[in-house]
């Protein structure tokens, strides 16, 4: 029996013409759907190039897979497809469908000419979304809202392909992270988000209007030198390896287990936001910096562009810093006062003029040589 796919739709009329807008079950979709990668072929001495579509990347499709299964999985953006109008029955009106019917094609006159069931769709745009649905282990339906160009060429789907990429605007790390703050359940980047916000808001903090909330400099304030996104991802790994499982744990049960061993050593604020303390994790990151702050002032006060200790670069090394500091004093979930870090900074060479450019490099290379300063001069342990 002749395998069928029926997908209800409405049609669409643009400036490229004619396209059908549907709905279908994610797996059904993917079955029928071929991955056209960009490659460049040999054929007879001349370079071909074909296929529009990028190499799928495994890590991003498990890293996706993982989060259908999540209880607020959605895609609500369109998936884009194009077929050939040899597989397509139009049910109703051909102007007008109430569905497009969808199966194999075999050419009457070359039976050897066909095009198979798991051939019918070319991905335009979605390839790494729907592929996904190979790499979860969510059973439940998960429908799809579809975009479908019946008999478009190669030119116009890698001009369709280019428009809906190249006008898409990434998204705002920070403004992410501030939208956080809406979600009703508890999350490690809620918590974080609100760490930054009260670090930004109280007078007492070395950070004091220095945070860049949406990423972007905040109209009438001056000398904002690190964006929340910064901040956050710095504080994330303290509480979780897992933001996309936690997250979810948070909607599902609305509490976490303890943990132990290795991981507990690494995730110094993990047990403070599993008891709900997140204003203790608030405190030790203020001492932390009050004392940086207070071991440097030149420096810290500084918004200068050479200046390098307030801004992404130092924030990194001495966030990373955080972790074997505060192991240092203590094996439990406790607060480590300042007076305790400032004892660790005092023996760190570095003076205020050291934090410029040419001592630490721009870029990720600058932050470690910093990190490895400190954890020399301060002969901690790493962790």
């Amino acid at each position: 029996m002749t395998r069928r796919l029926r997908i209800p739709v409405i049609g669409v009329r643009q400036p490229i013409g004619m396209f059908f807008i549907g709905k279908a079950e994610a797996k059904e979709v993917l079955q029928a759907c071929a991955f056209d990668f960009r490659r460049i072929v040999d054929r007879g001495g001349y370079k071909d190039f074909l296929g529009i579509q990028r190499e799928l990347k495994v890590n991003r499709l498990r890293k996706i897979g993982e989060y259908i299964a999540t209880r607020d999985a959605a895609f609500p953006t369109g998936i884009v497809l194009s077929a050939d109008s040899r597989t397509v029955e139009f049910e109703g009106d051909e102007n007008n469908p109430t569905a497009l019917i969808f199966s194999e094609y075999v050419d009457p006159e070359q039976p050897d000419f066909r095009i198979e069931y798991g051939d019918i769709f070319s991905i335009i745009d979605g390839q790494h979304r729907l592929k996904a649905f190979d790499y979860t282990n969510y059973q439940g339906v998960f429908e799809l809202n579809i975009s479908i160009f019946v008999d478009v060429d190669d030119a116009t789907e890698a001009e369709i392909f280019s428009t809906v990429n190249l006008a898409q605007t990434k998204v705002n790390n920070s403004l992410v992270y501030d939208l956080f703050s809406l979600a009703s359940s508890r999350s490690a980047e809620k918590t974080c988000h609100e760490i930054v916000v009260n670090l930004d808001s109280l007078q007492e903090s070395p950070f004091f209007n220095r945070i860049k909330r949406l990423g972007s400099a905040t109209e009438g304030r001056f000398g904002e030198t690190l964006s929340q996104a910064t901040v956050v991802r710095g504080m994330l790994p303290y509480i979780t390896n897992d933001t996309l499982r936690d997250r979810d744990v948070g909607k599902r049960i609305g509490f976490w287990d303890p943990i132990d061993g290795k991981s507990e050593r690494k995730r110094i604020f993990y047990e403070f936001f599993r008891t709900k303390q997140d204003a203790k994790i608030l405190r030790v990151v203020l001492n932390y910096f009050e004392a940086i702050e207070q071991r440097w002032p030149e420096a810290w006060k500084s918004t200068g562009t050479g200046n390098m200790i307030n801004r992404t670069n130092g924030y990194n090394a001495f966030i990373r810093f955080l972790r074997p500091a505060y192991r240092h004093f203590t094996s439990s979930p406790e607060i480590v006062g300042r007076e305790q870090f400032s004892s660790l900074f005092d023996r760190v060479k570095l003076t205020d003029r050291d934090f410029n450019r040419d001592r630490f490099v721009p870029g990720s290379t600058g932050a470690k040589q910093l990190y490895d300063v400190l954890i020399h001069d301060s002969n901690v342990e790493p962790v």
